[in-house]
């Protein structure tokens, strides 16, 4: 519909339009009255609806918030000068506290965004903590059940450990997939970066090809391809 300006509002035309208008509703009061109210409660559910989801999505990252700070708590006491900065006695406190927070969280709110990412952090802390098995099952649950972004992480963490443990052709398997969906989280290059240090041990020559093109990239990646090359034997 084109639209009506000030001039058009005083035309007899626009007057005319109108005058239709309410001899239709006039004459259909009824229907208009039944399928108008139809429609408001369709738009009042549909509000409350976003509305609803909106502070659920908002009561959830507050969760996740509250995990990463634990997750970047300090051990010692708590300064003087912050009586509100989290802090744990020891090492071992905090690290239960963690992986507390985030696997509940993970589990409380599993199949969500915010329950994917504690999912990971979850992954993380275990890798860290040596629990590479535990590790591995995080990861894979992230890559298959979360968004393209976290699930592109997950795989590329996956693919890492599969290269600590040997596992060649499955990290090229992974990586491989990377490079052809980049996203947010991983691109292409880091990919690719990745999969050339996959190949370097048995496929060096593969490996400089992947990695020639990236010298003249953006300054970090060209720093990482420069590195990645200075390492093939």
């Amino acid at each position: 519909m084109d639209k009506i300006t000030r001039h058009d509002l005083k035309t007899d035309k626009f007057a005319q339009e109108v005058g239709h208008t309410v001899e239709f509703l006039s004459e259909h009061r009824r229907q208009t009255i039944l399928y108008g109210g139809a429609a408001a409660v369709v738009l009042a559910l549909a509000v409350g609806g976003y509305f609803f989801l909106r502070h659920q999505k908002d009561v959830r990252q507050a969760e996740l918030r509250q995990a990463t700070e634990i997750y970047d708590a300090t051990v010692g006491p708590a300064p003087p000068d912050n009586p509100y900065l989290k802090t744990f006695p020891t090492q071992a406190e905090k690290d239960l506290a963690v992986q507390k927070a985030f696997l509940d969280l993970a589990s409380k709110r599993a199949g969500t965004d915010e329950g994917a990412v504690a999912r990971y952090y979850a992954g993380i802390i275990a890798a860290d903590q040596g629990r590479i098995l535990e590790a591995e099952k995080a990861f894979q649950e992230v890559a298959q059940t979360g968004d393209q972004n976290y699930s592109s992480l997950a795989k590329y963490s996956l693919a890492q450990i599969y290269q600590s443990q040997g596992k060649a052709a499955q990290s090229e398997q992974l990586l491989r997939s990377l490079m052809e969906k980049p996203t947010l989280m991983v691109s292409k290059e880091q990919a690719t970066i990745a999969l050339a240090r996959v190949l370097a041990p048995g496929k060096p020559a593969e490996a400089r090809k992947l990695l020639e093109p990236l010298r003249t990239e953006r300054s970090a990646v060209s720093r990482a391809a420069l590195t990645a090359l200075a390492e093939i034997k």
